[in-house]
């Protein structure tokens, strides 16, 4: 088939979405397609380019939104519809954050009549919005932690919640925007900061725990992988720099908790309307009892992240699922990988 992977986008984890894509470009190569590889802010990269992605890999802290180029909207239905993108077969999705992940690409690429991976404008607005994801989870029966949406005093933060709390924006990922206030005083300060986020603010209780995570692929679940971080949570610097954390799969956990996340994470996956996979992340407390923390409809794909570990822990290397999760997309079209 030829594939087409989209990436980059201008969102601050821009830098994320170039290592995944790249990595999947390789991947899907592998495994006999014939791909090309698309920045929505640059257009389509050369081999030389996707080398210089793969080199450079995920820096310590994101870019600054402000140093990126924004991203044209209409230009994604322009590029659907390039002479030189014509005959992709299928569009492979590996953005994170910002218009990549809030559904707007997606409806985007829904008007245009292409086929694309994961899931659709529904299904990845109702993910991305944290505060309304943690409604819809509640509602399915899938505990999440209790929240209160800003803004608020810290008074009433406190009374709520207690100390220490979540404070997070309800749109970020990757865990930017994230703070967790151990007292008033930092709690007083994460208020003030959150006020510059220019998005809606989530205080949360704190839960401390084992941090564990399921991923769903197609209409099944990966074994359950268990995180842990060398910073107090699993901020950005542990997810994308080397020896950070430790991410073990499958987790060293009783099989009855395996089958009630797995059970939860699917029950998840279908609440929030995503489709083709998913990584949905977990505390469980001192006590044994998960809180669903979020869901993630584009999550990591290089080759290293969390979902591929957890398809590797299944026996499914990295390729095959690359293959699989397109797939899952062509079928929707009735077009079957060569």
């Amino acid at each position: 088939m030829r594939i087409a992977v989209l990436m980059g986008g201008t969102s601050d984890e821009r830098e994320v979405s170039l290592s995944s894509g790249t990595q999947v470009a390789a991947a899907l190569r592998e495994a006999g397609h014939d791909v090309v590889t698309v920045d929505t802010v640059q257009g389509v990269l050369s081999r030389a380019e996707e080398t210089r992605y793969l080199t450079e890999g995920v820096r310590t802290a994101p870019p600054g939104v402000g140093d990126l180029a924004r991203l044209d909207e209409g230009d994604t239905i322009t590029l659907a519809r390039d002479p030189s993108l014509g005959d992709v077969d299928v569009f492979f999705l590996a953005f994170h954050g910002g218009s990549g992940e809030d559904g707007t690409v997606q409806a985007l690429l829904d008007a245009a009549g292409v086929a694309y991976t994961g899931s659709d404008r529904l299904g990845c607005s109702l993910a991305m919005d944290k505060e309304v994801a943690k409604r819809l989870l509640r509602d399915a029966r899938v505990p999440t932690p209790d929240w209160l949406t800003g803004p608020r005093t810290a008074e009433e933060v406190v009374e709520a919640l207690g100390l220490p709390v979540i404070v997070k924006a309800s749109g970020g990922g990757s865990s930017l925007r994230l703070v967790l206030a151990h007292d008033r005083a930092e709690l007083d300060a994460a208020i003030v900061e959150s006020g510059e986020w220019d998005d809606m603010v989530l205080f949360e209780r704190y839960h401390a725990g084992r941090e564990l995570t399921v991923a769903v692929l197609g209409a099944e679940t990966l074994p359950v992988g268990e995180v842990i971080p060398e910073h107090e949570i699993f901020d950005y610097e542990c997810k994308y720099q080397r020896g950070m954390a430790q991410e073990i799969f499958p987790a060293d956990i009783p099989e009855a908790l395996s089958q009630r996340l797995r059970a939860l994470a699917l029950t998840a996956h279908r609440a929030l309307r995503m489709r083709d996979y998913s990584r949905v992340d977990f505390i469980v407390d001192g006590e044994g009892r998960p809180w669903c923390l979020e869901a993630n409809a584009l999550p990591g794909m290089t080759a290293n992240s969390l979902l591929p570990k957890a398809a590797r822990a299944a026996g499914v290397e990295f390729s095959e699922l690359c293959d699989r999760i397109v797939g899952l997309a062509a079928a929707r079209i009735k077009v079957h990988p060569s």
